[in-house]
């Protein structure tokens, strides 16, 4: 599955590239100021290295999607494996306070992890990191399936020791990938290259999916076992601890097998020149890269280190100045969207079951529910979550950030309207294709928008010694909003009919209810988006103005480039 994935990408960049020669380029396409080693970067036609650091960035988050998501397909499970109830005529549910623990653990390590390894990123390169962060990956995937405990809350507990240990690892990947590869990519296809990065997302949520069918398939098909309404006990086989085990510790597999090319890659130009200032080993390194002669002009490295306008830092007067205009907006986009997207990946189980989409859960065996479940999200994310990341990568470079993110934010606040308006009619039989429907055109505008957009824009903004940082707050700031989600919905969503709330909840607003809330962040993002300036066709330094020599004001004076395409 993870070669397939590689090849498939490697196939649609090579369209995306146009089939640009795997040449250079020209010396004299140079111009300017700009150092020869990034202008080297920038003009750079697309070449193997390219698609080499996206499939190893990208593997990074694939392994993020598939270890973030795929803890919604096995809640239910764990609900009935550790808190059965023999007196009850429901299977067994984890209690609100363990499930929100389940859910959204992993989204505070996250959190942490993206504002630790972002300003590690900055103060020790981003390749000294990097390997880091994937080595965590990889030892708590498989320390998370290997939860043991005496009891069902020490095994609990345990899960949830190591999925935030996970979740801090995870978090690390998001500003150094995104960074590494904005710092690699020529100014042409950056956006392509860096959403290519952050589209392998999909491919991990689809991939969680697909494992988790083919698990919960064969353990189906080699323990039968009655549903639940005709032996409460026997519906769930001893054997059926395995599979949410298996399903977790899958996700080290991707992050294992690329971490070697990781560590081979050599640090950013950008990184070694402007924030080491070691010109020789920036021009050293992507000579072998682009394989062209670069000269190192440590002189000019010096010259630029040495403008007080380019030494400012993330809390001083300049910054807020130049940039806390953007920052306000990369941060707040972010943390609305993510209260959307998370809120509908961790808990659409439980809508297509509020919609009869998915049996009454008394009606099937421990194991058949995982492969409903699974087979539902699967869907979901072939249909509407996958084709939304890959539009992105193919557009970007065309239409630009700014209307790619106003126009997702906008249709998914329509959706989301047109699934809450009429939810009744919805949930009746016969209709239930049609809010499934809708309900994926709702992920598919979130990846062909703001999921993607908000990824790639922090990593093109910023000045180089702050780069990573804040990417990582931006991206801290969408955590949050994850969490808000994974919290707030568990608990919102819950009916006021006391017969139709799972086991344990208070009173909610409702799903219908909930859907008005998600769309009213979406309308949020929206407004936001208007702070974010428009990258797209400019060199990573002109957004920044790092290599600026006069007075003028940046940041606010820079409202202009918001909207103005390139």
């Amino acid at each position: 599955m993870l070669y397939i994935h590689t090849l498939s990408t490697l196939i649609l960049l090579s369209i995306v590239a146009k089939h640009q020669p795997l040449s250079s380029f020209s010396l004299e396409e140079m111009a300017g100021d700009q150092l020869q080693v990034l202008n080297a970067l920038d003009v750079a036609k697309t070449q193997l290295y390219h698609f080499t650091a996206i499939v190893i960035a990208g593997m990074g988050f694939f392994t993020d999607a598939y270890d973030l998501f795929c803890i919604s397909l096995v809640t239910k499970l764990l609900g009935r494996i550790y808190y059965f109830d023999p007196t009850s005529a429901d299977p067994g549910t984890l209690p609100p306070n363990v499930a929100a623990a389940v859910n959204g653990v992993a989204f505070c390590g996250t959190l942490s992890g993206q504002l630790f390894f972002g300003w590690l990123g900055d103060k020790m390169g981003r390749k000294k990191v990097y390997g880091m962060t994937l080595m965590l990956m990889v030892i708590c995937s498989l320390a998370s399936g290997l939860s043991f405990g005496h009891t069902a809350k020490g095994t609990i507990a345990t899960l949830c020791f190591f999925r935030f240990w996970l979740g801090f690892g995870i978090g690390g990947d998001y500003p150094l990938s995104a960074t590494i590869m904005s710092e690699y990519a020529n100014k042409k296809t950056r956006g392509a290259f860096i959403a290519a990065v952050f589209a392998m997302q999909g491919f991990g949520i689809l991939a969680g999916g697909i494992v988790s069918l083919i698990v919960s398939a064969a353990f189906k098909n080699a323990y039968k076992a009655p549903a639940y309404q005709d032996d409460r006990a026997g519906s769930t086989v001893s054997q059926a601890d395995f599979v949410w085990r298996i399903i977790l510790m899958v996700g080290a597999a991707p992050a294992l097998l690329t971490y070697y090319w990781r560590m081979k890659m050599p640090e950013t130009a950008r990184y070694t020149a402007l924030v080491a200032k070691n010109a020789k080993q920036a021009a050293t390194d992507m000579s072998k890269v682009l394989n062209v002669d670069i000269e190192a002009e440590q002189e000019k490295v010096e010259q630029i280190a040495s403008n007080q306008k380019n030494s400012f830092g993330l809390f001083s007067r300049e910054f807020l100045k130049r940039h806390g205009l953007h920052l306000l907006g990369t941060t707040t986009t972010w943390f609305f969207l993510d209260i959307a997207f998370y809120s509908q990946n961790l808990f659409q189980k439980d809508i297509f079951s509020a919609i009869n989409w998915i049996p009454k859960a008394k009606t099937m065996n421990a194991i058949q529910e995982v492969y409903k479940i699974s087979r539902a999200q699967t869907l979901i994310a072939l249909c509407g979550t996958v084709p939304g990341y890959w539009f992105t990568v193919f557009l970007i470079d065309k239409i630009g950030r700014f209307k790619i993110q106003l126009m997702g934010f906008a249709m998914m606040t329509v959706f989301m309207l047109a699934l809450a308006i009429p939810y009744h009619h919805w949930t009746t039989p016969g209709n239930h294709f049609g809010f499934v429907a809708m309900y994926a055109l709702t992920f598919f505008f979130a990846n062909f928008g703001p999921n993607s957009t908000t990824f790639i824009v922090p990593a093109e903004i910023f000045p180089a010694r702050l780069r990573s940082t804040c990417h990582g707050i931006s991206a801290a700031a969408g955590k949050a909003g994850a969490i808000v989600g994974a919290f707030g919905f568990l608990y919102a969503a819950q009916s006021k009919d006391p017969t139709k709330r799972d086991k344990g909840y208070p009173a909610g607003i409702g799903i219908r209810n909930s859907l008005f809330l998600l769309a009213g962040c979406n309308l949020f993002g929206l407004l936001f988006t208007f702070l974010v300036p428009e990258s797209k066709g400019k060199s990573l330094e002109e957004m920044s103005q790092e290599n600026e020599e006069g007075d003028e004001d940046v940041g606010v004076g820079t409202s202009n480039n918001r909207t103005t395409p390139m």
